[in-house]
């Protein structure tokens, strides 16, 4: 019989290029695993992060109290007259012109003149009341009313408008003390058609004198509304 074997398939050695791409191939296999392992580590461990979250409400401060308003300012109420007597007293200069009478005034009570009480006072006024105050008064409050000299000074007509033949009117109120004077840190202009006009008016009111107004026999402070009129001459 035969004494050698032949081998059915000859063995085939294995060349180094197919070595090196084996061992290529096993490590990126291997390097995918670990990659694959990680990753699904980081995300487990980032699911159990949100999980563990929790929200904690924060209560906001209470709003601060606003500070108390402060109340309204009371009108002030003139106070009560005294029981007592009028005094009638003569003027020192007696007036040219007599003032308008006004109508609607009430009508003067006698029983005032009675000549018993309290000077300054009325028939039917309180006790312990007070007189006259040194609040100004207005027209209607007052037994005499203020009343402008007849010598007083006109504004002086500026010679820009008088030359234009410019007219125009200023209204303008103040208080008269009572020496007769126009206290001009009252004065207000309600009313005015050119500023030169109003600087007019500012000019002559402190040259200008007045009858105080009176009540009760005493001067007192009255407000007066005055108007003035510049009127171009007629040529």
């Amino acid at each position: 019989m035969f004494n050698t074997l032949l081998e059915s398939r000859p063995k085939k050695e294995r060349s180094p290029g197919s070595i090196v791409l084996s061992v290529v191939l096993h490590a990126g296999l291997i390097g995918l695993a670990v990659a694959v392992t990680l990753n699904a580590g980081q995300r487990a461990a980032k699911e159990k992060r949100q999980e563990d979250v929790k929200f904690v409400e924060v209560k906001k401060p209470p709003p601060k109290p606003e500070p108390p308003k402060p109340p309204p300012p009371q009108t002030p109420v003139a106070p009560p007259p005294p029981k007592g007597v009028q005094v009638l007293t003569a003027p020192i200069n007696i007036p040219t012109k007599i003032p308008d009478v006004d109508l609607s005034k009430a009508v003067t009570n006698e029983a005032d003149f009675s000549g018993k009480g309290v000077e300054g006072g009325v028939a039917k006024g309180v006790v312990g009341g007070k007189g006259p105050t040194d609040q100004p008064y207005f027209a209607f409050q007052v037994e005499k009313p203020v009343l402008a000299l007849e010598s007083n000074p006109r504004p002086r007509y500026p010679s820009m408008l008088q030359d234009a033949h410019i007219e125009g009117e200023v209204l303008v109120q103040f208080v008269v003390d009572t020496v007769g004077r126009a206290e001009m840190s009252t004065l207000k202009i309600l009313k005015s058609t050119n500023d030169l006009f109003t600087a007019s008016v500012r000019n002559v009111l402190p040259e200008m004198k007045f009858y105080p107004a009176e009540t009760g026999g005493r001067k007192v402070q009255q407000v007066v509304q005055m108007p003035f009129s510049f009127t171009s001459p007629k040529s």
